[in-house]
């Protein structure tokens, strides 16, 4: 009983600190949508397409994809007509930026400069789709997408806009608190039963093969099942209770913008017929990789400063 009421606080407390980031952030770019701003910035980076192989109608997912959620990406590819490899390059780029307003926001909240997560993610999608137009010759059908269907809701009107915006925000809070509040909940029971700690000690060869500690593993596996912006509560709270080191929780960052919330973010893209399993083995090679070199980087640059703080300590 003591677990569920501190778990209840717990995902109380997670919903309202994330509500207040994502229900103004929600609003703003979803009046931003009924505005002529999203349709030029659409048309500023319409010629840099096809750097990436990209035709301009490319520009549409990709925008709403980092404005909004993969969900916002997907609607744009299904109102334009796209080749199989421009889907799957557009797959990968938005994998690894997406929903970048509210997620750098999360970032932030537990302590992850900004300016690097919108570096790696943003620098990560032009670099992956460079190489895949570079390497992959084929993909030039058409792509059929068969199971869904694209929706269209236009609404007109300062009011039924404003409605729309905050009927939007809303339901995003709300979806927020459904998962995030049991998701508390559970953890602290398992915090409770000692399965947490069992499971940072089967992790720990993991974590420490990327440069962190053990004490890392929570944050890690919130990220990778849940994603940035579902699983920041029990990445918030495993930051304070677990005492994850600024070092380590930007390396689980660095590693998590590349590669979270595995399960959904692969099989949404199913649908589209393109193929998902290279798109997950991308991500994650991409994560290991890129936080393996950022770890060691760190490792050689944190003794030399240290090094020049006992000598500066010295000579006073």
């Amino acid at each position: 009983m003591q677990s569920l009421k501190i778990g209840l606080w717990a995902g109380l407390k997670t919903t309202w600190t994330l509500g207040k980031i994502i229900f103004p952030v929600t609003l703003i770019v979803t009046v931003l949508q009924y505005t002529p701003v999203l349709p030029w910035i659409i048309k500023l980076i319409t010629p840099l397409m096809g750097i990436f192989g990209l035709s301009g109608d490319a520009a549409i997912p990709i925008v709403l994809g980092n404005f909004l959620n993969l969900y916002a990406g997907i609607a744009g590819i299904l109102s334009v007509d796209l080749t199989i490899k421009e889907v799957f390059t557009i797959a990968v780029m938005l994998s690894f930026a997406h929903n970048l307003l509210i997620e750098s926001s999360v970032a932030v909240k537990v302590g992850v400069k900004v300016w690097i997560m919108i570096a790696v993610r943003v620098g990560l999608a032009i670099l992956s789709a460079i190489l895949i137009n570079l390497v992959w010759k084929g993909g030039q059908e058409p792509a059929k997408y068969g199971m869904i269907q694209s929706t269209e809701n236009h609404v007109t009107g300062i009011l039924a806009i404003s409605l729309q915006a905050v009927e939007n925000a809303a339901f995003g809070v709300y979806q927020l608190a459904i998962i995030v509040i049991p998701l508390m909940i559970g953890i602290q029971i398992l915090k409770d039963l000692k399965v947490l700690q069992w499971f940072s000690r089967i992790m720990s060869p993991f974590t420490r093969f990327l440069g962190m500690k053990e004490n890392t593993s929570t944050t890690l596996a919130a990220g990778l099942l849940f994603g940035l912006a579902y699983g920041a509560g029990v990445m918030i709270q495993a930051v304070k209770e677990d005492g994850v080191s600024k070092k380590d929780v930007t390396l689980a960052f660095i590693f998590l913008v590349c590669c979270h919330a595995v399960v959904e973010d692969t099989l949404i893209f199913v649908p589209l017929g393109i193929p998902v399993l290279p798109l997950l083995l991308i991500r994650l090679f991409t994560a290991i990789l890129l936080t393996f070199i950022v770890a060691i980087i760190w490792n050689r640059k944190l003794p030399k400063r240290q090094q020049k703080f006992l000598k500066g300590k010295a000579i006073l």
